[in-house]
């Protein structure tokens, strides 16, 4: 028995020409490499950053803090292509996007806090 709740969409239907032309399709690989170049050198900047300075290092807080800027601007990079919030209205990216950057803030506040406060239980 054929199943009637299942769709191909890769195909066209009945009465639809096509999902979308030759140029659209060349325009979404051509963001779809751009996104992935991006996250590639973003990604390799941090494993070579990693790679080469020592924690041991003056400038190693600085690193790390770098890293964590890029982690977050990653992670709003594929928000925003991925789950296509690029493509709303710039209300909406606020709306959604600032209060992850607060938690993320947040979230670095508190590792910071403890991280402190438990040095300073270790020294004792």
């Amino acid at each position: 028995m054929e199943r009637d709740d299942l769709i191909e969409y890769s195909l066209p239907q009945e009465g639809n020409v096509g999902l979308h032309s030759e140029a659209e399709g060349v325009s979404i690989r051509k963001k779809i490499y751009k996104v992935t170049a991006l996250l590639t050198i973003i990604t390799i900047v941090e494993v070579c950053l990693g790679a080469v300075i020592k924690q041991s290092s003056d400038i190693w807080p600085v690193i790390k803090w770098l890293f964590i800027v890029l982690t977050v601007l990653k992670a709003a990079y594929i928000v925003l292509v991925f789950m296509h919030l690029g493509d709303e209205r710039p209300w909406l990216k606020y709306v959604i996007l600032i209060p992850y950057f607060i938690f993320i803030l947040y979230l670095i506040f508190i590792a910071l806090w403890e991280a402190t406060a438990i040095g300073n239980v270790l020294k004792l």
